[in-house]
């Protein structure tokens, strides 16, 4: 009977430690290749944080807020901030269904294209010297 009890509490004392006891997650080792990708996350811009950020600048041309773009709309948006060129010609190729519109489904397909063409690398992250106009990127020939 005794032996029972001290079985019995010792059991109780087992699941008590299991339920207060927190494993903490495995770290990745400063060398290994997950702690490089976490870094490298931190100081770099991932695709989605790319889309999110231009997405963010891009709608605030979107002054009727209906979700999408009009040629109107944009030829006002970059007129009010001097963008250089014929916004008619960009509005060209960011429409690329030719519905006169350019939606989120556009902007996301015309952003994965400039993501992956900045990304020099190929590790799905830019890096400071990959994004233009950074002071360590480099300079485009004229």
């Amino acid at each position: 009977m005794i032996r029972l009890f001290a079985v019995a509490l010792g059991l109780q004392t087992a699941v008590a430690i299991a339920q207060t006891t927190t494993l903490a997650p495995a770290q990745p080792t400063p060398d290994s290749p997950a702690a490089a990708k976490a870094d490298q996350t931190k100081s770099g811009l991932t695709l989605e944080k790319f889309e999110a950020r231009r997405e963010k600048a891009f709608m605030r041309a979107d002054t009727d807020n209906d979700g999408k773009v009009s040629p109107a709309e944009w030829t006002a948006f970059q007129t009010a901030r001097k963008a250089k060129g014929d916004p008619a010609k960009s509005f060209a190729r960011m429409d690329a269904n030719k519905d006169g519109f350019v939606d989120k489904s556009e902007l996301d397909a015309l952003l994965a294209k400039r993501f992956a063409r900045l990304d020099k690398n190929g590790d799905g992250v830019l890096g400071a010297d990959e994004r233009p106009g950074h002071k360590s990127a480099p300079k485009q020939e004229q």
